[in-house]
Formats: C-alpha cells, sequence, structure tokens
C-alpha cells in the first residue's frame, strides 16, 4: 500500500478533534497536529488544546511542544513535522493522520514554501514603529494595497501576521501570498485533504459557547500567567490579546466576551475563505458525523 497522509482541516469548533481523534484510532494512527498555538505549552485554554480524555485516546505530536518565547514559523514546522511524519512511516505506518485549523502551516507542510528572503531589521523596526503608533489599521491598508490576496487570506487582526506579511511585499516587491501558491514540495507519500464544515450559524453558536467554557476553565488566569510575554507574537492571538485589554482596564469583561465571540467568528470566515481556492479538499458536513 501507498503510504498517505490524511489531513483533517477546517475552520475553529467545527469538530476536527473529535474527528481525527476517530481516523488515527482506525488506522493506528497518532493525530499530528498543525495548528500554530497548540504547539505552545504555557497555552492551553484560549488555544482549546484536546482534553486529558482526548490526548490520552491517541499519541498527539505537536501539542505543547514549544515555549511562547520560542521563534517559531511555518517554515519551522515544515521541516519538523516532514521529519516525524518520515520517521512514523519509517516505522511501519501506512497511514497517519495530520489535523489543524493553520492554513498557512498546512500549506507549508503539504506544498513547502519558498526560502523567505532575509529579515530587514530596520524595516521590520520601521514597521513596528508604525504598528505601535498608529496602529494595525494603517499597516493593513498598506497590505491590501500591495496584496489583496493576503489582506483576504491572513488574521488581519493580529498586527505580528501583517506586518510580516507586508514586511516581505516591500522588501521583495513581491506579494507574500506568491510564497504560500509557489510549486508542490517532492513528498514520498501521497496526501487526501478532507474539510470539515457546519452551518454557519451552528458554527458560530459552538463559537460562542466555546469561548464561555473557555473563561469557565480559566481563561482570565492563564492570560494573567502570560503578562511577561504578552508582545511576543504567540499571544497576539484572539483571546488573548481581548483578556489583556480588560486586564489593563480599557474594555469591562462582559466586553471582552463580546470581542472574543466577534473575533472568533471573523476568524472561522477568514479560514473557509483560505480554503475555498483549495479544489483538492473533499468536504464533509461535520453535524452528519
Amino acid at each position: 500500500m501507498a503510504r498517505r497522509l490524511i489531513v483533517i482541516l477546517g475552520p475553529t469548533a467545527v469538530g476536527k478533534t473529535d474527528y481525527s481523534i476517530r481516523e488515527a484510532l482506525k488506522y493506528g494512527s497518532p493525530v499530528i497536529s498543525c495548528d500554530s498555538r497548540q504547539i505552545y505549552m504555557e497555552m492551553s485554554v484560549g488555544t482549546a488544546v484536546p482534553t486529558e480524555e482526548q490526548l490520552a485516546a491517541v499519541r498527539h505530536y505537536f501539542i505543547h511542544s514549544h515555549h511562547v518565547w520560542d521563534l517559531y514559523s511555518a517554515g519551522r514546522y515544515e521541516v519538523e513535522a516532514l521529519g516525524l511524519v518520515e520517521s512514523l512511516f519509517n516505522q511501519g505506518h501506512e497511514t497517519l493522520v495530520m489535523a489543524g485549523g493553520s492554513g498557512f502551516y498546512i500549506d507549508a507542510f503539504c506544498r513547502g514554501l519558498d526560502d523567505f528572503p532575509p529579515v530587514d531589521m530596520e524595516l521590520r523596526e520601521s514597521l513596528n514603529r508604525r504598528l505601535v503608533e498608529e496602529g494595525v489599521e494603517s499597516l493593513r491598508l498598506d497590505l491590501k494595497r500591495l496584496d489583496p490576496a493576503s489582506y483576504a487570506s491572513i488574521d488581519i487582526a493580529n498586527g505580528q501576521r501583517v506586518l510580516r506579511a507586508l514586511e516581505v511585499c516591500l522588501a521583495t516587491g513581491r506579494p507574500f501570498s506568491s510564497y504560500k501558491t509557489s510549486p508542490s514540495g517532492n513528498r514520498s507519500f501521497t496526501i487526501e485533504k478532507v474539510g470539515l464544515y457546519r452551518d454557519r450559524e451552528e458554527l458560530y453558536r459552538r463559537i460562542d459557547a466555546r469561548v464561555l467554557d473557555m473563561l469557565d476553565h480559566g481563561l482570565v488566569d492563564e492570560v494573567k500567567s502570560l503578562s511577561a510575554y504578552r508582545n511576543l507574537p504567540a499571544l497576539q492571538t484572539v483571546g488573548y490579546k481581548e483578556i489583556f485589554s480588560c486586564l489593563d482596564g480599557e474594555i469591562s469583561m462582559d466586553e471582552a466576551v463580546r470581542l472574543i465571540q466577534r473575533n472568533t467568528r471573523h476568524y472561522a470566515k477568514r479560514q473557509m475563505s483560505y480554503w475555498r481556492r483549495d479544489g483538492s479538499i473533499r468536504w464533509i458536513d461535520a453535524a452528519g458525523l
């Protein structure tokens, strides 16, 4: 049998974790997580990592595997995940299961990324100053002008991601999105992508309920414990930014909850927009699973 990797993807809160565990048990596979935030061991509640019971059901990789102060990237994930997958296939696995909602990381793994240019530190410092002094909206407008495709697909509420995309555009004269659509990298296995979706209103209800559940399970305390790292890229994440604003006295807790729910819904919408361009995905209604 040819070596095969099944990638289970979909928007946040759609039900990827339960379905990936079920598929992993069917094939005797671990679950290889492809989530740009669940890798951080200091971030559990706000990233909705699998529960202890789910983690005990099958072996999971890239869950709580790195620290928030590690400089992690899609390119690094590509190298580390490819090494793991090759090792698992060499151990005798015929089918492996990967699951996650980070489209850029999934693209990096499945197709490879061109080498990004070296960071121009003067340019980065200049953009960082603009981000602090003018806010992310200023950078977003430039990105929309230079690279509409990236503007439509990345988390434009995440200042660091907007900054990085704009930085590449300005440094190279080439759209950041062009790096995501490079020819497929050579892979020694076949890749099948399975996308999960739900009715929009049902998905939004699940998102709203998940946010309330995070609050019940200690999100505020988790955010407080990360105050020293709040300016790191890992913490520029929905759920954490809003609670930091609340702790700073800028907004009320009720407003923070409303914003987390709204921003998470917006993020789910952008995730679906990102994947609609990929005709290789086989879509399944998660409500019927």
